[in-house]
Formats: structure tokens, C-alpha cells, sequence
């Protein structure tokens, strides 16, 4: 799947669907954003099961600092809703690689039932 220019409405969509979600925060001014975005969309062909979104701060100021993006690029992914991955600076393609393959083999009912127990434990 090609990457997908996200706005406020396919964003929260996609974060809320079923799978994996990786966003790119990027801006078209940023040095290290140009040389992420070719990664990026690399490894979006190979991952038609994945959704891949960008996210233009510039365009986008509101996603951004809901967010709160300090510094860009940066690269989340969400697997079920749930975030499991957040970084600034631009990984190499091996890198992204490994990190979908690790939230792939996540069994997210234990993922959740360890939100549940840290929630709980910070409540108390």
C-alpha cells in the first residue's frame, strides 16, 4: 500500500481500525524528513496489510501538536489503537522493517491486559 496524506478525519480512522497503523510526521523544509520519506514509502509497498500515513506538521499544525511533535521526523505505529512505537529521527529501512515485524508478533491481549495492570497500579 502507498503511503497516504493524512488530515484529521483518515488519521483517527485509521489509528481506530483493526491492524497497523505507521504514521510519519514530517514537513517539506526538514533535511532528515527527505531522506526518511523514500524509506518510508519503500516500505509501505512491501505491507499492503499496514497502513502507512504522512502527516505535513506544516499543513496539519493541529494534528501535530495533538500529538505533541517536538521534533521531526517523527514515527509512531499503532496496532488495535493502541501506540507501541514512537520515535524522532529517521530510521533506516532495516530498522522500520524490524520494528512492524515486532508489533506484528505482539499478542495485543496481553499488550492490553499490561496497560490494564499499569492503569490500575497508577490509580491506586
Amino acid at each position: 500500500m502507498s503511503t497516504i496524506e493524512a488530515d484529521e478525519t483518515n488519521l483517527k480512522e485509521s489509528i481506530e481500525a483493526d491492524g497497523i497503523t505507521l504514521v510519519d510526521f514530517w514537513a517539506e523544509w526538514c533535511g532528515p524528513c527527505k531522506m526518511f520519506g523514500p524509506i518510508f514509502e519503500t516500505v509501505s509497498e512491501k505491507h499492503e496489510d499496514i497502513r502507512f500515513l504522512k502527516v505535513d506538521t506544516e499543513a496539519q499544525p493541529g494534528i501535530a501538536q495533538a500529538f505533541q511533535i517536538q521534533s521531526i521526523p517523527t514515527l509512531m505505529l499503532f496496532r488495535d489503537n493502541v501506540l507501541l512505537f514512537r520515535q524522532a529521527g529517521a530510521l533506516p529501512e532495516a530498522a522500520l522493517e524490524s520494528v512492524i515485524e515486532q508489533a506484528k508478533a505482539l499478542d495485543m491481549d496481553e499488550v492490553r491486559a499490561e496497560i490494564e495492570k499499569e492503569k490500575a497500579a497508577s490509580d491506586s
